[in-house]
């Protein structure tokens, strides 16, 4: 795997940031989680007067060979459909792009079908279409690994090459979404493999399954784990991933360790992508300091995951729609932090009494 040169935030200017955070007409602690989001962009920023430029939003999209075992309620013509409906402006994903002034791109990565895109999206907001295709879809991974070496770079570098346009176009605040019909297979076992969680514990319904289906869902997904580990002697981390993920959710990883390269706010979003920053963290872990988690969704095993991870959900709306949606939900608790530490006034200009 190509390297990615993420460095930990530096944290010597937090004592400056909470001496600012703490001298502002309020107060000390009274703002709560915005003071920690406020830190946090802070020192991915470095500096006492963050600020959020050009925010983008990425969907990569791409199927799933696991769809082909009746693990989704979906079917899989859904993946171009939905596609297709982003572009023309339809998607939740593009009315809360349009909501928080987010320039929105959707990228094929790997979708069975050839998209035929609508140019000319509707409503307010910019709407980019990009065709990166590596495959119609990943290969099965109950049988076989899902994509191959070559076929992982690839998607990394996608992932890669979209952060690294967002960046010059000036961005600074980056939210990535999917859209994959079956892709909560894949990041049910990861949070299994890599958190160590107990597999019926990260299944859940996914689009909507029932007990029976959820049922039929975790004995894919165990026969799947039995062929992975009779193989998996000497797999690193890379080999581990590669072996169930999507194109769409391996181009979000390459995403997010990128935009972490370029010091970048990430904002997560639910059960995918929580399990995409997972992987990237495997593979980086200072890829974490940059991670706004965005929501807990509702899809069963996520709060879970969030735990393990030690993450901090800023929303609980019972979302699993998936998109990027939550995260882009959460945008505005980002930019309130963001605004408390440029727009509010200090004791001493204020003329208040600091009584602590």
């Amino acid at each position: 795997m190509k390297e990615f040169n993420i460095q930990p935030v530096d944290r010597a200017l937090q004592a400056a940031i909470q001496q600012k955070i703490d001298n502002l007409n309020k107060p000390k602690g009274s703002l709560g989680r915005l003071e920690e989001l406020a830190m946090q962009v802070c020192l991915i920023q470095q500096t006492l007067t963050p600020e959020l430029r050009q925010p983008a939003h990425i969907l990569f999209g791409g199927d799933h060979g696991i769809e082909r075992e009746g693990v989704s309620l979906s079917p899989r013509e859904v993946t171009w459909q939905q596609m297709i409906n982003y572009t023309r402006g339809g998607g939740g994903v593009n009315m809360f792009c349009r909501q928080h002034g987010f320039k929105l791109r959707i990228v094929d990565v790997g979708v069975d079908y050839s998209l035929t895109p609508d140019p000319s999206p509707k409503g307010e907001g910019s709407v980019v279409f990009l065709d990166r295709k590596i495959a119609r879809g990943t290969k099965n991974f109950l049988y076989e690994p899902a994509m191959t070496a070559e076929e992982w770079e690839r998607a990394l570098t996608v992932g890669r090459e979209q952060v690294d346009a967002c960046y010059a176009e000036g961005s600074n605040v980056l939210c990535l979404g999917e859209m994959g019909i079956g892709n909560t297979s894949p990041s049910s076992v990861l949070m299994h493999l890599l958190l160590g969680i107990p597999l019926p514990q990260c299944v859940g319904a996914g689009s909507g399954l029932d007990a029976a289906g959820i049922s039929h869902k975790l004995n894919v997904l165990s026969q799947a784990l039995e062929h992975y580990r009779a193989v998996s002697e000497g797999f690193t981390a890379a080999d581990t991933i590669r072996y169930f993920v999507g194109f769409e959710m391996a181009a979000a990883i390459g995403a997010m360790l990128r935009a972490a390269e370029l010091r970048m706010v990430i904002l997560v979003d639910g059960f995918i992508m929580t399990a995409c920053m997972l992987a990237a963290q495997q593979l980086c872990p200072a890829v974490r300091d940059y991670a706004i988690f965005g929501h807990c969704g509702d899809e069963g095993g996520h709060h879970l995951m969030l735990n393990a991870m030690n993450a901090k959900p800023l929303l609980r709306l019972n979302m699993r729609l998936g998109e990027g949606t939550g995260a882009l939900c959460a945008f505005p608790i980002v930019d309130s932090a963001v605004r408390m530490m440029n727009e509010m006034n200090n004791f001493e200009n204020a003329k208040i009494t600091k009584y602590f």
